[in-house]
């Protein structure tokens, strides 16, 4: 079966050998060196010199954690689909206030509904923006939306759990306080790592939080960093696997060269839609450069574009969330061949003139 799914994805070679590895005690010499080589090269990854924790977890683990950790009554939730709406979720549910931005399915966050909405409210503690909304293929200017949030003083946390590794993060030139994204994405490592950066303003927030719990709490964490370890027991081949993934990276001529990969992945699978008659689901201008999330015909349903094209082994993914039935989603994602791109888009081609 050929992956285009958006997540878990398929895994790099390279990647499934190292975590091969025999195990070791996550209190031992040789997971401190890994531990903390990991960090080292995620900081250099997302240019930043805050903590980057890696949770036992998927990422949504750092979406609880930023709530509980840095938010003592209200946040503003910037929702563009069900992830979005998942932040909004986890806020209510842990007890918070929330106000949203909502712009219409398929519309990006822009920089002035944000500077409005905080100018209106301005007892929000903190924003919450989804940078890549994988229900919907859709994803926001984060550098623009960020300056806003920081012109008004508050804490960002970022969702990119579908953009880290795809694309473009500068963590503290754009000023993020909080940034997480899952192993089982674009990085192309099977899923039960979380990857976060921490900001120092963040921290001093979760030092006087109250009823933060403990497996998420911020400055838990960075006690347990100073000795290169963790609360509790790691997921060591997920960081193992991380780790060689980074060294690939970096062996393949750098981050931009892996960018310039997804880019080109992502322009031959919108291409090769547009060629067999079908359109995009998000607005023109903002479709996301890992997942592609295209407008099933009138004729078929987007679970049965699914079902059929898995009869041919190729495991794409449905729609999500209120626009599960007319949509399908093609996610670039891990370790893709470009000619499996091609073979894809033609038995895509077949199910679409056998109907």
């Amino acid at each position: 079966m050929k992956l285009f799914s958006v997540g878990p994805v398929a895994c790099y070679p390279e990647v499934l050998e190292e975590m091969k590895l025999q195990m070791f005690s996550h209190r031992s010499e040789e997971y401190k060196r890994l531990h903390r080589e990991t960090v080292e090269l995620l900081q250099k990854f997302l240019e930043t010199e805050n903590q980057v924790f890696l949770f036992s977890s998927t990422g949504t683990g750092f979406m609880e954690g930023s709530v509980r950790n840095c938010v003592e009554k209200k946040i503003l939730c910037c929702i563009n689909g069900s992830f979005g709406k998942r932040f909004s979720d986890v806020a209510i549910s842990n007890g918070k206030t929330i106000e949203t931005i909502e712009p219409p399915l398929g519309e990006s966050i822009t920089p002035d509904l944000i500077d409005d909405k905080l100018s209106k409210c301005p007892d929000v503690e903190a924003v919450a923006i989804t940078h890549n909304e994988t229900s919907i293929g859709l994803i926001n200017s984060l550098q623009n939306l960020a300056h806003v949030v920081k012109k008004h003083g508050k804490l960002l946390f970022v969702d990119s759990v579908s953009s880290m590794g795809g694309t473009e993060i500068k963590v503290d030139k754009w000023g993020l306080d909080v940034c997480f994204s899952s192993s089982q994405k674009c990085f192309g490592v099977p899923p039960g790592l979380g990857i976060g950066s921490v900001s120092e303003d963040a921290l001093k927030k979760s030092e006087v939080a109250k009823n933060k719990g403990w497996y998420f709490d911020f400055k838990l964490w960075e006690r347990y960093q100073k000795t290169a370890g963790t609360p509790m027991t790691s997921v060591i081949p997920q960081i193992a696997g991380l780790n060689r993934i980074l060294k690939l990276i970096d062996s393949w001529g750098g981050k931009e060269k892996y960018f310039d990969l997804y880019r080109e992945r992502n322009r031959r699978i919108r291409e090769g839609i547009q060629k067999i008659g079908l359109t995009l689901f998000p607005k023109k201008g903002c479709e996301s450069p890992t997942v592609t999330c295209i407008n099933a015909p009138s004729t078929i349903s987007g679970p049965e574009i699914y079902q059929k094209m898995r009869e041919k082994e190729f495991e794409l993914a449905k729609g999500y969330g209120s626009i599960r039935d007319t949509t399908f989603r093609i996610g670039n994602m891990g370790y893709i061949e470009f000619e499996d791109i091609e073979l894809m888009l033609r038995e895509l081609g077949e199910v679409l003139t056998s109907i």
